[in-house]
């Protein structure tokens, strides 16, 4: 499992509970942007904005404390999420009336909500709370639709320092199969290895709950990739279905 150690609970504990033996191993370290002053500007005027759109549950988390700190959410304020982990989130910290995709989570199913095009967006002040970077497609349909888009990094993604505890059971053979969360972190994976390990790494079965990480994975050569429906609850239904005999 190589997602972030806060989001890799749930999973573990299904593995461990059907026999299995979760090794946890993040791909991204996550922690505070390393400037706090463009999520304080955010704050400062959040009632100016109409719609506020969280990326991630980590969007959340690094942003709602602090901005419950500073006073109650705007009530005219309405929340998005990719994620239903994310509107999980929100609704942690009591934001109602908020809206995520069902079916796929990504920014593509964003954008195809009814409350998302032109007619309700143009001329309306968004904020996305995001990691630092990433894709900008979310940003610029939402200025080709009208609105006015204002990005706050309210915390960072890295790399781990090294992987040589990953590298040394890939290359013994046991790690049976590994679950890829991100296209970022698979790159930074394949990065961290040496040759004998990526080699391993490219026999190896890899669930992965996105087409897009789907792709990044064949580019980088693995040749066991198996896309999964979205979230634990994909990922979840793809293992147990899986012929582990074959």
């Amino acid at each position: 499992m190589t997602r972030p150690r806060a989001q890799a609970a749930g999973l573990a504990s299904w593995i461990a509970e059907q026999g299995g033996q979760p090794v946890i191993f993040p791909l991204l370290e996550i922690a505070p942007a390393a400037d706090p002053e463009p999520l304080q500007v955010a704050i400062a005027r959040l009632d100016s904005y109409s719609l506020a759109i969280f990326i991630s549950p980590n969007a959340v988390d690094f942003s709602l404390p602090s901005i419950l700190a500073s006073g109650p959410w705007p009530a005219g304020l309405r929340a998005f999420a990719i994620g239903q982990a994310s509107l999980a989130s929100l609704a942690s910290y009591g934001i109602a009336n908020t809206l995520a995709p069902v079916a796929r989570f990504d920014s593509e199913s964003l954008l195809e909500l009814p409350e998302l095009q032109r007619q309700f967006v143009g001329g309306q002040r968004v904020v996305i709370f995001r990691g630092n970077g990433g894709r900008e497609l979310l940003a610029d349909t939402l200025r080709e639709r009208g609105a006015q888009v204002d990005y706050v990094a309210c915390y960072q993604r890295s790399a781990p320092a090294d992987a040589a505890a990953l590298a040394s059971l890939l290359r013994g053979g046991q790690i049976d199969a590994m679950t890829i969360s991100s296209s970022e972190g698979l790159r930074n994976l394949v990065d961290l290895l040496d040759a004998s390990a990526r080699a391993s790494l490219q026999e190896t079965l890899v669930f992965v709950p996105h087409q897009r990480i789907a792709e990044v994975a064949t580019e980088l050569g693995l040749q066991r990739v198996i896309r999964t429906g979205p979230a634990d609850a994909g990922i979840i239904a793809a293992l147990s279905v899986y012929n582990w005999q074959s």
